[in-house]
């Protein structure tokens, strides 16, 4: 295949250690070495996290402070407007083949200069609206929140050429919203493997004083939608069976009000001796938490998108536990622990199983590593994504011809 031009819209502090900014990186380096040309048009701001073989193009900064934060802000919008006259500009200068558009605030901005220079747009679908946008308390009241979620999740997908999805339920949510089946293709979202290869399983444990103690571990953030309150919940009952059982949570993006009001939980449910919160740590640390911990959690029961933790369990061989929504691609006992959504109580005492059975641990954890190979690695999933691009310029070029 001939090398493209590709401009991705990141409209997200870039790079970032969560979510959609590193799927968004890693996806760019893997394309990057199938030979293409990425640009990635993208906020001000970002983290110190090494991008290689990428351009970066960024808007200006016009506020003294923007931080790195998951959700709405008031600036985004803003930085949005920036990025459709940016990305114009990139698009004219660098030739550009095709606007690969990322979640909604990238498809608003992709699908503006989609209309002004032409150019055909794949829209990278991870999530819906009415799922997160009432969850994060920004819009008031609650009502017009839902509303505007549910005008996104209607127009923002017909806005694309093609739609790739991560997940059958998100694809299966678009075909009920009325969109074309055939212009959808499920491409999950991939994980970097050697990343996580040879870590030491002794080096957090050491830094957190943690010893030999049974070792569970949550990564991400601290949103409400990731439900921290049903795994601490769930940690009240493995901690009554197994008293010197320890959770750690190891934050990427920390909101402090969302920190306080779960470590005010652990504290009125008795658990301050049972639970450590890390400050925000940088993402080449979280291959060596994972190596310390014995089991690796998810507590969101409704995710219509690919958590991209669980790439990261994943790939380090970790026994999984984790609700059936956020279960993609995983098959109970096979590879991880499946738990009815909400459940805590039976996801507690599914901890305590895992932690009672070291063989079934390290057979969860290996099945889990192999499932990545073909499925999630990004060199596959690249491939896949410069067959839809072909397809994509192909028959924007037939349509141009008819």
């Amino acid at each position: 295949m001939k090398s493209l031009s590709i401009a991705m819209v990141a409209a997200c502090p870039f790079p970032a250690n969560h979510g959609s900014p590193a799927s968004i990186r890693e996806m760019s380096q893997a394309l990057s070495s199938l030979g293409h040309k990425v640009h990635i048009i993208t906020y001000p701001m970002g983290q110190d996290i090494p991008v290689h073989g990428i351009s970066i193009h960024r808007v200006g900064k016009i506020f003294s402070k923007c931080d790195i934060k998951v959700g709405p802000t008031s600036y985004k919008p803003i930085l949005d407007l920036l990025i459709v006259q940016k990305l114009c500009r990139i698009i004219w200068k660098e030739k550009i083949d095709i606007i690969h558009a990322h979640n909604y605030e990238g498809a608003l901005a992709g699908y503006c200069a989609k209309i002004i220079t032409r150019r055909p747009m794949l829209y990278n679908a991870v999530n819906n609206m009415i799922d997160e946008l009432p969850s994060y308390g920004f819009i008031r009241p609650k009502s017009l929140a839902i509303a505007l979620a549910e005008f996104l999740d209607y127009t923002v997908p017909r806005m694309g050429d093609h739609i790739t999805v991560v997940s059958r339920e998100l694809s299966d949510f678009l075909k009920r919203k009325g969109i074309n089946p055939h212009i959808i293709d499920i491409i999950p979202a991939g994980v970097n493997q050697s990343m996580f290869e040879g870590k030491d399983r002794h080096r957090m444990r050491q830094r957190y004083n943690i010893g030999d103690r049974p070792l569970i571990i949550y990564t991400g953030t601290l949103d409400s939608f990731q439900r921290i309150d049903l795994l601490l919940k769930a940690m009240r009952i493995v901690t009554d069976t197994i008293n010197n059982a320890l959770l750690l949570i190891v934050g990427n993006i920390i909101n402090a009000s969302d920190l306080e009001r779960h470590k005010s939980l652990a504290k009125e449910m008795g658990l301050e001796n049972n639970v450590i919160f890390t400050d925000e740590r940088p993402l080449e640390e979280i291959p060596d938490f994972l190596a310390s911990a014995d089991i690796a959690v998810i507590p969101r029961p409704f995710c219509p998108g690919f958590p991209v933790k669980l790439l990261n369990y994943m790939a380090a061989g970790k026994a999984i536990v984790t609700f059936e929504g956020s279960a993609k691609g995983l098959h109970h006992m096979d590879n991880a622990i499946i738990v009815n959504n909400a459940d805590w109580e039976e996801f507690g005492r599914w901890i305590i199983d895992l932690i009672n059975n070291p063989e079934l641990i390290s057979t969860l954890g290996k099945s889990a590593q192999a499932t990545i190979e073909g499925t999630f690695d990004w060199p596959s999933l690249a491939k896949k994504i410069e067959t839809i691009y072909q397809k994509i310029i192909n028959d924007r070029k037939g349509a141009d011809h008819e």
